[in-house]
């Protein structure tokens, strides 16, 4: 079990060096010629390079390239959708060009996307860190993006990365809620907020945060760093010890976020939930919507205030996202 967990982790967090020798590999079947055999063992090369290090826009270009030497336009497709579903945007976009073969413009499309989309947070922040209304626009088009893909949103941490390196920590702060909300399970965000809230000294929330990172990492430190960090602010000092946040306030914490998952697209087309029924069952109906992330936040809410059964939920809960 371990074992797989480690291999989950590496899969999700991009392993540059993995990527660049399994790309490398591609390159070297490539230059052999572009025979069956070799453009079939360079395929396979070139998946994993994206597989281990989807921020590499090299990678998928390599990919997008034999698939057009193999004139393989249904794998054309599937690759951009790939790289849109990492882009947060609707994968269904491709199905416009259903039926359409588009190898004479898959290699442009791609292009395309890393033109106005880069991959690489530094020169994604270098477009956009001089105009205001270039970030305000991101923002707004944040809030619509559909980023539950973990590759979609850790490349989106490390663009609020950049905001909040930019001084933009208010845009940062709102926007990583947003990403937790659809991506619960992203600890290193969860992390990453938790040391701005305690940096503006901001505890209960900072701690709130470090509390989230332990829960879905159970591996993070950050959360009795923290404690330890409070413990000695307050050490041979008369200044008030720090007490962790009430039940009430952590039950207000995760109901802002589960409310912040909630999908319109969801309310729209389903039934809405009767507030009035209990709360199990109002969580087992949001986990047979396929509304993960809410459940994840309404079982961690009921664990919190401590109802039977609840923790257990939570871990089948994380189950079903990392899954």
């Amino acid at each position: 079990m371990e074992e797989d967990s480690t291999l989950s982790e590496s899969l999700q967090h991009p392993r540059r060096s993995l990527g660049n020798r399994y790309r490398s590999q591609a390159e070297k079947f490539l230059r052999l010629g572009d025979d069956v055999g070799n453009l079939s063992w360079a395929e396979q090369s070139a998946k994993q390079s994206v597989l281990y290090d989807f921020t590499n826009e090299e990678n998928w270009r390599v990919l997008i390239r034999i698939k057009v030497l193999m004139e393989d336009s249904e794998g054309s497709r599937s690759v951009l959708s790939d790289l849109f579903s990492v882009l947060g945007r609707d994968p269904e976009l491709m199905s416009q060009l259903s039926g359409i073969d588009i190898i004479s413009s898959c290699e442009d499309l791609l292009e395309g996307a890393f033109l106005s989309d880069p991959l690489d947070p530094d020169k994604w922040w270098s477009g956009i860190c001089d105009k205001p209304e270039e970030l305000q626009g991101f923002s707004e088009r944040l809030r619509t993006l559909d980023v539950s893909d973990q590759r979609s949103n850790i490349l989106y941490s490390r663009r609020l990365e950049r905001v909040r390196e930019g001084g933009y920590e208010d845009e940062f702060l709102e926007l990583s809620r947003v990403l937790l909300s659809q991506r619960p399970t992203n600890h290193e965000s969860w992390e990453q907020l938790g040391m701005l809230y305690e940096r503006r000294e901001e505890y209960d929330e900072a701690w709130l945060c470090y509390d989230q990172a332990n829960v879905v990492y159970p591996r993070s430190s950050a959360r009795e760093g923290f404690r330890e960090r409070m413990e000695a602010r307050v050490d041979g000092s008369a200044e008030k010890p720090w007490r962790e946040p009430s039940i009430t306030d952590r039950s207000q914490f995760l109901s802002r976020l589960g409310r912040l998952s909630r999908k319109e697209s969801h309310d729209d087309l389903r039934q809405p939930i009767d507030e009035e029924n209990l709360e199990v069952s109002r969580l087992e109906e949001l986990r047979r919507q396929g509304r993960d992330a809410e459940a994840f936040f309404l079982a961690r809410r009921m664990a919190a205030q401590g109802v039977e059964g609840a923790k257990e939920l939570v871990t089948e809960i994380l189950g079903d996202l990392d899954g």
